[in-house]
C-alpha cells in the first residue's frame, strides 16, 4: 500500500475501475496523493503487478461490513443427543421419538446413541434392530446421515432433519 509498494512498473487501475495504463510506481503514488486516495497493490504476482487507487479505509469498512452480514445468516447446526436402550419398551421409545422431533423440527441434528451393559454386547444385533425401530417411528421428518455403527460399547446413530 502506498510507500511500501517497490517495483519500478505498475499496472494501475483508476478509482472509477478504468485502466489507466503501465507507470512507474512512483507517477502512480503521486497520481492517487493527489485525489486523496490509497494506491493499493491488488495482485502482486501479475507482470507488472496490478495496483488500484481507491479509499482503503473505506474498503476495509465494507470488507468488515461483509463478513459480519454473512456470520449473521449462518445457522449453527447443534447435534442433540437422545439416549436409548436395548430393552425399551414401546412406550419409552414413543416418547424419545417425540423429543427428537422436536430437536429436528428447530433444525439440529440428532445422534442417536445405544450403551451396550454386560451381556448385551453379545447381542448388539438387536440394538441395531431398535435403532431401525426408532427411525422408522419418526415418520419420515429425519434423514439417516450415518447408518446405526459400533464403536466400542456404543452404538450410535446421526439423523438430520428430513427437507420439506
Amino acid at each position: 500500500m502506498n510507500g511500501e509498494i517497490r517495483d519500478q512498473e505498475v499496472r494501475v487501475i483508476g478509482d472509477d475501475g478504468q485502466q489507466l495504463g503501465i507507470m512507474s510506481s512512483f507517477a502512480a503514488l503521486r497520481l492517487a496523493e493527489e485525489k486523496d486516495l490509497d494506491l493499493v497493490k491488488i495482485s502482486p504476482a501479475a507482470k507488472p503487478p496490478v495496483c488500484k487507487i481507491m479509499d482503503y479505509g473505506k474498503y476495509k469498512f465494507e470488507q468488515g461490513k461483509k463478513e459480519k452480514e454473512s456470520r449473521r445468516n449462518q445457522k449453527i447446526v447443534e447435534v442433540k443427543e437422545v439416549r436409548l436402550s436395548m430393552t425399551i419398551d414401546t412406550g419409552d421409545l414413543n416418547i424419545k421419538s417425540r423429543q427428537a422431533q422436536k430437536f429436528l423440527e428447530a433444525g439440529n441434528k440428532v445422534m442417536v446413541s445405544i450403551r451396550l451393559r454386560g451381556r448385551q454386547f453379545a447381542h448388539s444385533s438387536l440394538a441395531v434392530n431398535v435403532m431401525h425401530t426408532f427411525f422408522d417411528t419418526l415418520d419420515g421428518k429425519a434423514v439417516m446421515d450415518k447408518k446405526p455403527t459400533s464403536e466400542g460399547r456404543n452404538i450410535t446413530m446421526l439423523l438430520s432433519p428430513a427437507k420439506q
